[in-house]
C-alpha cells in the first residue's frame, strides 16, 4: 500500500516552481512507462533524485498540477518501477493530495544504484544537469562501471549513538522543510542514514551539530601567512591554525565568511597605492563547499585553507576520483559523496545550489575581477585549488595601468603590481619597456633608488 500524504500550499508551490535540475524532475500522467524508464536510468546511474508525477508544463513554461483522478489510475506508472526496480529497492513513492488541487501526483525518490540500469529501449541513461544523456559508446559505459565500482565511505556506520542525528538541532530544523512532512527518525531510515541503529558517515557530516567529535579530522583548518612565498613557516604564521567545526551545512558558510574577513586585512598595492586586496566571495564560497563535500572522509586529515598576500590555498582530502582529472574536471562531474551533495542540496538555502556548475561558477567569477583562473592541481592524496590575486594581461601593461595614475614605478612596486617575485625577472621586464621607450629612468638617483616613470613612446589615454 502505497502512503498519501496531504501537502500545504506552500509545498505546492515549492514542487511546481522548483524546476527541473540534476537532482528533480517533473512528468505527466500521460508519459508513456517505456519512456519513463530512461528517466529512472538516468537518476539510478547518476546520483539518484526525486520524479514527480502527475504535472503539467503550460506553453507559457510554468507547471500545474493535473493529479491521477484515483490511486489506481497510476498502476501502470507503478508496474513499470516494480519492473525496472524488481527487488524492490532503490525507490520510494508517495502519493500527494492537496485540498485545493484535482487528484494525486507520484512523488518518487530513486537513488543511485550498485549496479548499471538500462531504460526499456536497452540503453543506459545518465542525468546530466535537467537531462537523461544516452551512455552509448565503450568509453562511456567504460566510465559508468568505474563509477559503479566506487564504494564510498560515506556509507559506513559509526559506532555511535543514533541521537546525535535523530535529535539534533540541525535535523530538527530541516525536518520542518520536508516534503511530505517526515519525523527525523523515519526521514533518516529511509535516507539510508541510519544502518542498524547506528549513524552513517554521511548522517554525521550533514546532521550531526559536533561532527568533529565523532570524525575529529571534519574541519575546515584557515591559516594566515604574512607573506608571498611557496610555502608558509611558522615565521609568518599570524595566528595559530583556527578550526571551523559543526556540520557541512553551518561549516561551510562560517568557513566563507570567516575568509572574507581575514582577506580584507590585506594590503595590496594598486593604481592609486595601497588597496584592500579583493577576491570574488562566489569563487571562495564554490570551491570551500566543493572542498568540504566532495572531499575523502575516510582519510585523517582535514581541509585546509591557506590565506597568503598573494593568493589562497584550498587543499581538500582525497584523490579526484573515477575518472576526473585536472583537464577534464569543469566538464565531467562525478560525486564521491552522492548523499551529502544530494542532501544538502535540499537545504534552504543550500550552499550547492548549482548542482555540477561549482567550479564553472567560480573560474566565471574570477574573469569578472580580470584575475587569473584558479589552479587546480592534483597532490598525493589531496587536491588543491588555488587562487592567485593576479590581474589578467602581461606585466608591460600592468606597469603602463600603473603609471597613468602614477608619477613613477621602482623594482619593488612594480614587483607587488605583477605579482612576480624575482628582482631580476623584474628588471627584464623594465629593460623591455626601456628599449621600446615606453618608459625611461629617472635620472640623478643612484641606483638604490633607481625609477622609471613615462617614456617617449607611452601609449595615450583612450
Amino acid at each position: 500500500m502505497i502512503a498519501v500524504s496531504s501537502i500545504p500550499d506552500s509545498q505546492v508551490r515549492h514542487l511546481l516552481t522548483r524546476g527541473e535540475s540534476h537532482f528533480f524532475d517533473l512528468k505527466s500522467k500521460k508519459i508513456a512507462p517505456a519512456k519513463l524508464t530512461r528517466t529512472l536510468s538516468a537518476f539510478a546511474n547518476a546520483d539518484g533524485g526525486e520524479l514527480l508525477i502527475g504535472v503539467e508544463e503550460f506553453e507559457d513554461g510554468k507547471f500545474r498540477w493535473d493529479g491521477f483522478s484515483s490511486q489506481e489510475e497510476a498502476n501502470g506508472i507503478i508496474q513499470c518501477f516494480e519492473q525496472f526496480f524488481p527487488i524492490g529497492t532503490y525507490f520510494r513513492y508517495n502519493f500527494l493530495s492537496n485540498e485545493k488541487e484535482n487528484g494525486f501526483t507520484l512523488l518518487c525518490e530513486i537513488e543511485k544504484t550498485p549496479d548499471l540500469k538500462k531504460g526499456s529501449d536497452d540503453k543506459i541513461y545518465l542525468r546530466r544537469g535537467a537531462q537523461n544523456l544516452p551512455q552509448v559508446t565503450p568509453e562511456e559505459i567504460h566510465r559508468l562501471n568505474l563509477n559503479k565500482g566506487l564504494i564510498s565511505f560515506e556509507d559506513q556506520t559509526i559506532s555511535a549513538e543514533k541521537d546525535i542525528i535523530t535529535n539534533s538541532s540541525a535535523i530538527i530544523e530541516f525536518s520542518l522543510d520536508i516534503i511530505p512532512l517526515s519525523e527525523p527518525e523515519s526521514w533518516l531510515r529511509k535516507q539510508r542514514l541510519l544502518n542498524q541503529e547506528k549513524p552513517t558517515v554521511a548522517g554525521i557530516v550533514l546532521f550531526s551539530d559536533e561532527p568533529q567529535t565523532d570524525l575529529p579530522k571534519a574541519s575546515v583548518k584557515l591559516y594566515r601567512y604574512r607573506t608571498s612565498d611557496m610555502e608558509g613557516t611558522r615565521a609568518t604564521l599570524d595566528f595559530d591554525p583556527k578550526a571551523v567545526e559543526g556540520n557541512a551545512y553551518s561549516q561551510i558558510f562560517s568557513a566563507v565568511s570567516e575568509i572574507k574577513r581575514l582577506i580584507e586585512n590585506i594590503p595590496v598595492v594598486g593604481q592609486s597605492g595601497l588597496e584592500r586586496i579583493e577576491y570574488p566571495t562566489e569563487a571562495i564560497h564554490e570551491i570551500v563547499t566543493n572542498a568540504v563535500i566532495h572531499r575523502d572522509y575516510s582519510l585523517n586529515d582535514d581541509t585546509h585553507v591557506r590565506i597568503f598576500d598573494n593568493r589562497i590555498e584550498i587543499q581538500s582530502p582525497g584523490i579526484l576520483p573515477a575518472h576526473i582529472n585536472t583537464k577534464n574536471i569543469l566538464n565531467e562531474r562525478f560525486a564521491r559523496n552522492p548523499k551529502i551533495v544530494r542532501i544538502l542540496n535540499k537545504f534552504k538555502n543550500p550552499p550547492n545550489k548549482d548542482v555540477g556548475e561549482g567550479l564553472n561558477t567560480a573560474f566565471q567569477a574570477m574573469r569578472n575581477l580580470k584575475l587569473k583562473d584558479p589552479e587546480i592541481l592534483q597532490r598525493d592524496g589531496s587536491v588543491l585549488v588555488i587562487l592567485k590575486h593576479e590581474k589578467l594581461g602581461s606585466p608591460e601593461q600592468l606597469i603602463v595601468e600603473y603609471l597613468r595614475t602614477n608619477e613613477e614605478i621602482n623594482n619593488a612596486t612594480g614587483r607587488a603590481i605583477c605579482q612576480i617575485g624575482s628582482e631580476n625577472t623584474m628588471k627584464r621586464h623594465f629593460q623591455r619597456m626601456l628599449s621600446s621607450e615606453l618608459i625611461e629612468r629617472i635620472p640623478n638617483r643612484p641606483q638604490s633608488k633607481t625609477g622609471y616613470r613615462k617614456g617617449r613612446n607611452f601609449p595615450k589615454d583612450k
